[in-house]
C-alpha cells in the first residue's frame, strides 16, 4: 500500500513539473474568513491537480523569545511527540499516505506547513495528524536534549563561518536591545537554559487560534477549506494575540565593527534598519534596489565593483520588510587587502544612484524583468500558499497579487529618489567587516 501511494506521489511531482497551473497566469482570487476561534483564514481554489497545500503562521517566532531559542525549539519539537504518538509514530503516519510536514521558525513567524493529497482517506488521516502536532505537543524530555545538543553543535559550526559571524554581529549593530537582534538559533548560554517548561508556557501563549493565520490552497471548494480550518486550529484555545512588537529605533550615528577571522576574504556587511512590511514605499524601493544592487550581474553595484574593478565575485542589496522596519543591506566578499577599496566603492555607487537615481532606460528594464517574471511567483501551489500566508500575517490587502505588477509599472524615478531619501541615511549605516590574514 506505501509503495502505490509512494508511486502515486511521484506521478503528482511529475505532473507538477510538466504542467502550468492556470493561477500563474493570473492572479489568485483570494477567499477570507475567521474560524470560530479567531484563526485567519486565507483561501484559494486550485482543481488542477489533487493536492492540497496548507501554511499555518503563528506570530510566535524570536521577537517574542524571553529566552533566546525557545521559539526556534518549541516549532522544532511539534512533530517529536503528540497526544499518544511518539516521534516516529508521527513520522510514519505521513510518509505512509505521502504527506510531507514541515515546521520551521524565524524572527517574526513560527511556520508549520502540510502537502497532501486530497484522496479523503489520506488527507484526513494527515489533518489528523497534523491537528495533534499542533494542538498536543508532548515536548519529550529525550528530545528537547536532542534538540538542545543539535543547536549547540549549530552554534559552534557557526563560530566557523565568516558569514554566519557577520550577519549575527549586522543585526547586533542594528538592533541593539530590540527583539530582532537576537537571533532565533539563541546563544550557547541561552540554550542550555531552556527547559521543558519553557516550551510549554511558548506554546500555551502563542499557539491560539487569535495569534494564527492559515493559508490553504487546493484542490478543495470553500466548504472543505472551511472545515480543514476548524479542524486543524478548532482544538486550540481562543487566546490573545500577540502584543504589538516595539517600534525599531533609527541609528544616530554610523558605527563600524571589525572582527578578524582566520580567512583570505573578509565579508562585508554594510546596512540600517529600514522598512516595514506594507510601507507606502515599498515598490519605490524595490524597483529602485532592483536596479542598484538586487538584479545580479546587471545591478549598479555588480556593474561598479565587479565589472570595472574585479573587487568582488558577487555583490548584492536588498531590502528586507519585516513586522517592524527590518534591514536594508548591502554585501560583498572580496580579499583581505581589498576590503576598505571595496567599501569606498560600494557606499560610492549607493551614495551616486541616491543623489541621481536610475536612468530611464534602467528603470524600463527593471519593470519588464520584475513584471514579466512575477507569474513564477505565482507558477505553484505552494508559492502560491506563501504568498497568501505572507499577506494574512503581514495584513496587507487581498487584492496585493492583482496589483502588484500595476503598481510596479507606475513606479518614477523621481519616487524612487524620494523613497530613497526617507528611508536610507548613508551617513548613519552600520559597516561590518569579518576577515583577516589566513593563518
Amino acid at each position: 500500500m506505501i509503495n502505490r501511494y509512494k508511486n502515486f506521489t511521484q506521478w503528482i511531482v511529475i505532473a507538477l513539473l510538466a504542467i502550468s497551473s492556470s493561477l500563474a497566469n493570473a492572479s489568485p482570487e483570494i477567499q477570507h474568513w475567521q474560524t470560530s476561534n479567531g484563526a485567519r483564514v486565507y483561501f484559494v481554489p486550485a482543481p488542477e491537480l489533487p493536492m492540497v497545500d496548507i501554511r499555518i503562521i503563528f506570530d510566535a517566532a524570536g521577537a517574542r523569545d524571553k529566552i533566546p531559542g525557545v521559539a526556534l525549539m518549541t516549532n522544532g519539537l511539534l512533530d517529536e511527540g503528540a497526544g499518544k504518538m511518539n516521534t516516529d509514530e508521527i513520522a510514519d503516519a505521513f510518509s505512509a499516505i505521502g504527506a510531507q510536514f514541515s515546521t520551521s521558525s524565524h524572527r517574526d513567524m513560527s511556520i508549520v506547513s502540510l502537502r497532501s493529497l486530497t484522496q479523503p482517506q489520506l488527507l484526513d488521516k494527515a489533518i489528523t495528524t497534523m491537528t495533534k502536532v499542533i494542538s498536543e505537543p508532548t515536548f519529550p524530555k529525550e528530545s528537547l536534549e536532542r534538540e538542545r545538543n543539535r543547536m549547540l553543535i549549530a552554534l559552534q559550526g557557526k563560530k566557523q563561518s565568516p558569514g554566519a559571524i557577520a550577519g549575527e554581529t549586522f543585526f547586533a549593530a542594528l538592533y541593539g536591545d530590540h527583539p530582532y537582534a537576537n537571533e532565533a538559533s539563541g546563544t550557547e548560554e541561552s540554550v542550555k537554559q531552556i527547559k521543558r517548561k519553557h516550551l510549554v508556557e511558548h506554546h500555551e501563549r502563542y499557539y491560539v487560534g487569535r495569534n494564527a493565520v492559515i493559508a490553504i490552497v487546493g484542490a478543495v471548494d470553500r466548504k472543505q477549506a472551511d472545515k480543514l480550518a476548524e479542524t486543524l486550529l478548532g482544538q486550540l484555545p481562543a487566546g490573545k494575540a500577540a502584543t504589538s512588537i516595539p517600534e525599531v529605533k533609527s541609528l544616530s550615528q554610523a558605527e563600524v565593527v571589525k572582527k578578524a577571522f582566520p580567512s583570505s576574504q573578509t565579508h562585508l556587511l554594510v546596512g540600517q534598519p529600514a522598512i516595514k512590511r506594507g510601507d507606502d514605499d515599498t515598490f519605490a524601493l524595490y524597483v529602485g534596489n532592483h536596479i542598484l544592487g538586487g538584479s545580479g550581474l546587471v545591478s549598479r553595484l555588480s556593474e561598479e565593483v565587479r565589472e570595472k574593478r574585479g573587487l568582488s565575485y558577487s555583490t548584492y542589496s536588498y531590502f528586507s520588510p519585516m513586522r517592524q522596519r527590518g534591514p536594508f543591506q548591502l554585501s560583498l566578499q572580496t580579499r583581505n587587502d581589498q576590503a576598505e577599496e571595496a567599501l569606498k566603492v560600494l557606499k560610492q555607487t549607493l551614495t551616486e544612484f541616491m543623489q541621481n537615481g536610475p536612468s530611464e532606460e534602467e528603470l524600463i528594464a527593471a519593470k519588464k524583468n520584475i513584471t514579466g517574471g512575477f507569474a513564477l511567483n505565482l507558477d505553484s501551489n505552494s508559492k502560491i500558499v506563501e504568498n497568501l500566508a505572507m499577506i494574512g500575517f503581514y495584513g496587507l490587502p487581498l487584492d496585493y497579487l492583482d496589483t502588484y505588477t500595476d503598481k510596479v509599472d507606475a513606479v518614477t524615478i523621481e519616487q524612487i529618489k524620494d523613497a530613497f531619501k526617507r528611508h536610507v541615511q548613508p551617513d548613519k549605516m552600520v559597516t561590518v567587516m569579518v576577515g583577516g590574514e589566513a593563518e
